[in-house]
């Protein structure tokens, strides 16, 4: 199965926006290379399926000329990151950002120099934008996510095996239903097919590592099921969101 791998990473100071223009432009690039027109599938992880979304449903959302049969979102904020406030929260953050620091920001981290983070916190223009836009018939859209099933600390040992959560009332809270980083608040996604593994809870006693956020692109259980969607879109989810 041919695959192109899109890098952003070189993109420091760049915002949603601009990324996703490099995804187009790169996009673009690979059909003359190869010289394919047909339609692609997009598999992202984390923020990386929001500025793939930003692409296809802000920018392409009224011409509809990028064709994509589907799109994969492996722990995905599509509703803002409650981490990205967080991060940004005058009494938790310092700690938060401590706590993180080596694991999974860098150790001199400060998030207001971090341009994606402050457009992914849930009050921002980019995520309004996006809820503005909407998801597109022509594309079927798939979630991956996890969930700490056996409440087992060894799942994320930073927060205890819990996954930070802005409640609708703008309450913090820690929930199970998450993968550490990313609750399942911040990824339902109205109308998208839904999974959440491990669908064997024992696999959180022999791995509970490769369940958190930062393992999911390497977990073998999640890639089994990105195969299956790009093998046959139409494979059944084991659920769908629905709207609210």
């Amino acid at each position: 199965m041919p695959y192109w791998n899109f890098d952003h990473t070189a993109m420091h100071d760049a915002g949603t926006e601009a990324i996703a223009i490099a995804l187009q432009d790169y996009i673009h690039a690979k059909r003359r290379e190869t010289g394919y027109d047909g339609p692609v599938d997009l598999v992202c992880h984390s923020m990386g399926t929001c500025i793939a979304r930003y692409l296809l449903e802000v920018i392409d959302g009224g011409a509809q000329e990028e064709q994509v049969r589907l799109l994969v979102g492996i722990g995905p904020p599509n509703n803002g990151s409650s981490m990205a406030e967080l991060f940004n929260d005058p009494d938790r953050g310092p700690e938060v950002i401590q706590d993180l620091a080596g694991v999974f920001v860098p150790r001199d981290y400060d998030p207001a120099d971090d341009i994606i983070v402050q457009e992914f916190r849930p009050g921002s223009r980019t995520v309004a934008a996006l809820r503005a836009a909407g998801t597109r018939n022509d594309i079927t859209y798939r979630i991956i996510l996890t969930a700490n099933l056996t409440a087992t600390p060894a799942f994320f040992p930073v927060f205890d095996g819990r996954t930070w959560e802005l409640s609708p009332d703008r309450e913090w809270r820690t929930t199970y239903a998450g993968d550490g980083i990313v609750p399942h608040t911040d990824s339902h996604l109205p109308g998208a097919g839904l999974d959440v593994l491990p669908r064997d809870p024992g696999n959180l006693a022999r791995n509970p590592e490769h369940y958190c956020h930062i393992g999911l692109a390497r977990n073998p259980e999640v890639i089994a099921r990105i195969m299956e969607y790009l093998i046959d879109p139409g494979t059944t989810p084991s659920r769908v969101i629905p709207a609210p």
